[in-house]
């Protein structure tokens, strides 16, 4: 399992319904995007780092590798943004209000990203998508959701096992040879993947597959005194930012 899966597992948050941490979450979500960058953005980040190391007791150490990722996609997608091509200036040259929006840009997405790990760090996949179906997605598209999320997991620890065994047969001492090895991992692991698929068929076919995975949904209820206090999170950031906004 990826670490931000067994941090789920073992959340302090495991047995709350997931549609309580999905309005907390996502609700932080939409208020990065909704809200003006300055000070919007950073309310939002500050919340929801707060809400992660505190009550939901994230590592830090868990919670910046988890965020670094799609905090690169962040930088990146902002670094454009200084720049425009054409005009007076040259070919490429300098946006005048180019740090500004790249600024904005990089504080809403950042404070968003933060509100979906929230959510990805205390409610495990295998708790939610089970009870997609109540919430009228077709059993279907949860059955093929539910099949590849298992795989996944199994493929990644193939191509680990793969990886370990051409680095024990010095398969990567060379960079020919590290070519190679890539090129073998690759073939082995897309026909693994086919016969993955076909051994689950068998084994679904010899259980009596009638088109619906029944799976063990763990019993949880909703808590209202928890969703009462998010709304009043997310109207006390809101509210801040309008007087803080109004104020700068």
């Amino acid at each position: 399992m990826l670490p931000i899966d067994v941090a789920a597992h073992s959340s302090r948050w495991r047995r709350r319904h997931p549609a309580e941490k999905a309005v907390l979450g996502f609700g932080l979500t939409g208020c990065a995007v909704s809200l003006p960058p300055w000070p919007g953005a950073v309310l939002v980040a500050a919340t929801a780092l707060a809400v992660l190391l505190g009550p939901a007791g994230v590592a830090p150490r868990q919670l910046w590798r988890a965020w670094r990722l799609p905090l690169g996609f962040c930088v990146t997608g902002a670094v454009p943004l200084l720049f425009q091509v054409g005009g007076p200036a040259g070919f490429v040259a300098l946006a005048p209000d180019g740090p500004v929006h790249a600024a904005h840009l990089l504080l809403r997405t950042s404070a968003a990203s933060l509100g979906l790990l929230l959510f990805a760090f205390t409610t495990p996949v295998s708790d939610v998508l089970p009870r997609l179906v109540r919430a009228g997605v077709p059993a279907p598209v949860v059955d093929v959701a539910l099949v590849m999320y298992r795989i996944g997991f199994l493929l990644l620890d193939a191509v680990a096992r793969i990886r370990q065994a051409q680095a024990a047969r010095l398969g990567l001492t060379s960079r020919a040879a590290a070519w190679r090895s890539v090129a073998g991992l690759a073939a082995t692991a897309f026909v693994r993947a086919f016969d993955r698929a076909a051994r689950l068929q068998s084994g679904l076919a010899g259980r009596g597959y009638d088109g619906t995975l029944r799976v063990l949904v763990p019993e949880a209820r909703v808590d209202r005194r928890f969703l009462a206090a998010t709304a009043a999170l997310l109207a006390a950031v809101v509210a801040l930012t309008l007087v803080l906004e109004r104020s700068l």
